[in-house]
């Protein structure tokens, strides 16, 4: 069986849709997604032939600002019209400035590049950047209707199933229509009742936390000078992310040429909803910022909050769900990807990042296997890519310590101790090399019995060094409470 790809390097060969033979291999992918929306280009561009289905009466451009890593946008290469697109939306050299929340301004506004120069980095090579939601999706999308793909909207999947004697997945519709392939992807959020197929009642939880997110047209800003004038951009017209960490919080704010954006971080306080529509009103959030723990927040961040228009602040939960080792349906024919198999708070900076290397591993296993062997297919996906998650997943509850108990006398020291780790082994790897180079060693592992944790026979994506050792959320934070970072973690984190 010859494979399209030999080597682990992200300078490989771009390949365009029609560059691989069909597989004749049947996807269904359930939920739009940026797992969804990922899934569909790659497995399409892979020569699987894709439905979808999708539980809303239209796709879902709502939203601001999230982080993109570098790991999860090599893949454009394959997609020139896509790239050129993203190229002009993208933040690719935004300054950056960081606040203390009482509004004291502790590292002054750099370019991402020259931040990177003063760290003895590549000043080019930027581990990722952020994102316009909406700008995001449209690009997505756009790739999409060119490819001319059946989405069935209004299709609220309420149950999955599987038969291995006909080596078939299916989900089961509101209106009891039954949907067959030979490999079913729930990419349908962290409420995918795949659950009850792949890992039992194992429910995601309150993570306690939630965030206030408001996007809105900059001209808001005309009704406050003192906000305009604190919140503009930088010489040349040019995007800036300002940082303000506090106690038990932190905020991001956006400024670009078109758009505010600002967010922040908060305990729960039961207006609280995992939606985009879950509006709030100003007062609200005043409310809350009053009440946090220590010194007053800063009276420009409130009157930034005073001049967003009503109906715009969302009020978004953050869920989360202990690392299962379980994605796959018994038989292998139900996958998840994204935020069903593993959730991250958006302090991780990679909940966005891993859903796309999820479709991008799947897709690629998929065409590597062939229709004969999609279990084995899933199940090597998977160990490419579980730990690999669990890692992210624990460096990002570290990185959301760190916001929320800044050691402001170490950030006069080491700068970077003020911003969420992004280490070479989560922005380096390339997830579709990762799989043309080592599908054939792991289906040797599994007939060998070796067990996912025990894996010697490729280089791991994840930490050198590390050991995967089952945990838990309430563990970890244990853990931080107790004074540990990550950096005592076994194996290399850097």
């Amino acid at each position: 069986m010859p494979h399209a790809l030999t080597t682990r390097d992200s300078t490989m060969e771009s390949k365009l849709v029609g560059s691989y033979e069909p597989t004749g291999i049947d996807v269904l992918v359930v939920g739009t997604g940026l797992g969804g929306l990922v899934s569909i280009l790659e497995c399409v561009r892979k020569g699987h032939n894709v439905r979808v289905l999708e539980r809303n009466s239209d796709l879902n451009i709502m939203g601001d600002m999230y982080f993109m890593g570098l790991s999860g946008t090599r893949f454009f290469k394959h997609w020139p019209e896509m790239e050129k697109e993203y190229q002009n939306i993208s933040l690719h050299n935004a300054w950056i400035e960081t606040y203390k929340h009482s509004g004291e301004q502790m590292i002054s506004p750099k370019k991402v590049a020259d931040r990177l120069r003063a760290q003895g980095l590549d000043p080019n090579l930027a581990p990722g950047e952020f994102q316009m939601r909406p700008l995001i999706y449209k690009m997505f999308i756009h790739a999409v209707e060119k490819l001319g793909v059946n989405i069935e909207y209004n299709r609220k999947v309420v149950d999955y199933f599987e038969d291995e004697k006909t080596g078939k997945g299916g989900c089961i519709t509101e209106d009891g229509q039954r949907y067959e392939a030979d490999i079913v992807i729930a990419a349908d959020g962290v409420g995918s009742k795949s659950q009850k197929l792949v890992g039992g009642q194992v429910r995601a939880e309150s993570s306690g936390r939630a965030m206030w997110r408001a996007a809105f047209l900059k001209h808001h800003l005309d009704k406050d000078p003192e906000v305009k004038e604190f919140f503009k951009m930088q010489p040349g017209n040019e995007p800036i992310v300002r940082t303000f960490l506090g106690p038990s919080t932190y905020a991001l704010t956006l400024s670009r040429e078109d758009v505010m954006v600002w967010i922040m971080n908060h305990d729960v306080t039961g207006s609280e909803k995992e939606s985009w529509n879950n509006t709030i009103e100003a007062d609200e959030v005043l409310k809350g910022m009053d009440e946090m723990p220590g010194p007053p927040w800063a009276d420009i961040f409130k009157k930034l909050v005073k001049t967003t228009p009503p109906d715009t602040i969302v009020n978004f939960g953050l869920w989360w769900r202990n690392p299962q080792q379980n994605w796959a349906s018994p038989g292998a024919r139900v996958i998840q990807v994204g935020d069903s198999a593993h959730s991250y708070l958006p302090s991780s900076g990679n909940g966005a990042t891993q859903a796309i290397e999820d479709a991008i591993s799947l897709a690629s296993c998929l065409q590597i296997g062939a229709k004969e062997n999609i279990p084995q297919s899933v199940r090597a996906h998977i160990r490419f890519r579980f730990i690999r998650n669990a890692c992210a997943q624990k460096l990002g509850l570290y990185n959301s310590e760190l916001l929320q108990a800044t050691d402001w006398e170490k950030v006069k020291i080491d700068p970077r101790k003020a911003a969420p780790k992004h280490p070479k082994w989560i922005w380096e790897h390339d997830p579709e090399a990762y799989c043309y180079e080592n599908y054939d060693k792991a289906v040797e592992s599994m007939k060998k019995g070796v067990k996912m944790e025990d894996e010697q026979g490729f280089e791991p994506n994840y930490p050198k060094g590390y050991q995967y050792k089952p945990w838990t959320i309430n563990e970890i934070m244990a853990d931080m409470r107790a004074g540990k970072t990550v950096d005592g973690e076994e194996g290399n984190w850097d």
